[in-house]
């Protein structure tokens, strides 16, 4: 059933309170609602929310494909049913859809035995977000050439559009990689926590896994913070880090998109 093959009474509020019921089956069908002459309304209505509710499902499953092949088809859906009641959609755009989708997943009783699946799902939907972000040119690789060492510290580094950072104290790089490219699953043969620094320095989204230290020194990129102070947080976090090689990924994987020189 279609919102326009119905009759109602002229009134305010039609739309909300036919859309309220579409992702609640709990809600009845508005009471002044009515259908074709041998129609029935709450049946007709109900397959509208059920095509609704699958239209939802398979944009999740489009969204997260890593997390549906861990899970399997009938979780999936069953999570994603639970997740569309607690969390209806704001805006038409289906691509926008799902941001509390890896929240929801981290609290979801049945995927606690996945302690990395919400992890694995936030960097899924920065993958996402990177693809949409806007098209600005990326540092080039020159770009601390003409700099002298003294001023390296004030540096502070605009950040391009499509980049995100996923911090996690699972193996979710990994556990995303292997299950985003055809193929069989091999065995995660590591443990350890990874950090994901998601790009898109042309036309594709790179997902990389940052070195000790990198998710920190970043972060303070990202957030505003001159070079001086990203690179003492990094070494805050972790005495292994290695400022060329984190410098070089940077301007490699290209995570910013301008420069400004410090006061």
């Amino acid at each position: 059933m279609k919102p326009d093959s119905c009759r109602t009474t002229p009134a305010t509020g039609y739309a909300a309170a036919f859309a309220r019921g579409l992702t609640d089956p709990s809600v009845q069908a508005p009471a002044d609602l009515s259908a074709a002459a041998g129609k029935g309304v709450v049946k007709r209505y109900n397959v509208y929310r059920n095509n609704v509710t699958v239209g939802l499902i398979d944009a999740l499953a489009a969204i997260y494909p890593a997390v549906l092949r861990i899970t399997g088809s009938d979780f999936f859906r069953a999570m994603a049913r639970f997740h569309i009641r607690a969390t209806p959609p704001v805006s038409p755009l289906l691509f926008e859809y799902g941001r509390d989708f890896p929240d929801f997943i981290e609290s979801y009783e049945y995927a606690r035995p996945m302690p990395w699946l919400a992890d694995t799902a936030r960097i899924e939907r920065a993958w996402l977000d990177a693809y949409h972000a806007a098209d600005l040119p990326v540092l080039p690789a020159r770009i601390f050439a003409g700099i002298a060492p003294a001023q390296l510290a004030a540096l502070r580094f605009t950040p391009h559009p499509a980049t995100r950072i996923v911090r996690s104290a699972y193996s979710a790089v990994a556990i995303f990689a292997m299950n985003r490219r055809d193929g069989p699953v091999e065995p995660l043969r590591s443990s350890d926590r990874e950090d994901a620094l998601v790009t898109r320095p042309e036309h594709d989204v790179i997902v990389s896994r940052l070195p000790d230290g990198g998710a920190a020194f970043l972060s303070a990129l990202l957030a505003g913070a001159p070079l001086g102070a990203a690179v003492a947080a990094a070494f805050d976090e972790s005495r292994c880090f290695d400022l060329p090689i984190n410098l070089a990924g940077m301007i490699e994987s290209g995570a910013f998109t301008a420069l400004q020189p410090g006061d």
